[in-house]
């Protein structure tokens, strides 16, 4: 039986497993590591999905912000979602994204962005974010880059750009130059 809840500490290994075997590498599951040690997270939005108690799927929405110009409005990134490889196509992607989308609507949040498939997420409502006046910091194909608005009319009068939190960008480590002398 299928059920979602907010992540419990217990949680923590498998969603990095779920992540690793989602991707097929570590760059998803870090950055849900760096996004929960950080102001972005929001704890209530870190949904993890169970198959008769195991922890199968996983997705997490956090803080951004759209820098407007003259100010700065808040919206919430989707990213990631996960399912484990024997769990895919069987609909919990779905559920956990429809429960992170409901709950943000109930949490008093307006806005979701999502960098992602495009054939897959406008079955949630998401549009593409720059018809809506939106662009993005870093590049990301027009088809890919989305907005859903959880009220009515939440992007009226709103253009600017996505400002992810700084865990989406980990530093760039360069070794030291060696010596030439």
């Amino acid at each position: 039986m299928l059920t979602i809840g907010a992540e419990r500490k217990e949680d923590i290994p498998s969603i990095r497993e779920i992540n690793l075997q989602a991707f097929g590498q570590e760059d998803e599951a870090l950055l849900v590591e760096r996004l929960r040690n950080s102001p972005s997270f929001i704890p209530q939005l870190s949904l993890v999905a169970y198959e008769n108690g195991r922890a199968v799927g996983h997705a997490m929405f956090t803080h951004l912000k759209i820098d407007a110009g003259s100010g700065s409005i808040p919206a919430l990134g989707l990213a990631p979602v996960a399912v484990l490889p024997a769990y895919q196509n069987q609909g919990m992607g779905r559920a956990l994204i429809e429960r992170g989308i409901n709950d943000s609507r109930e949490m008093g949040h307006e806005i979701v962005i999502v960098v992602g498939h495009p054939e897959y997420y406008p079955r949630f409502g998401f549009k593409p974010a720059r018809a809506a006046g939106l662009e993005c910091l870093f590049p990301v194909p027009d088809e890919a880059f989305m907005v859903l608005e959880l009220t009515v009319d939440a992007l009226d009068g709103i253009s600017g750009t996505v400002v992810y939190p700084p865990e989406f960008h980990p530093c760039d480590f360069s070794p030291p130059k060696a010596d030439q002398s």
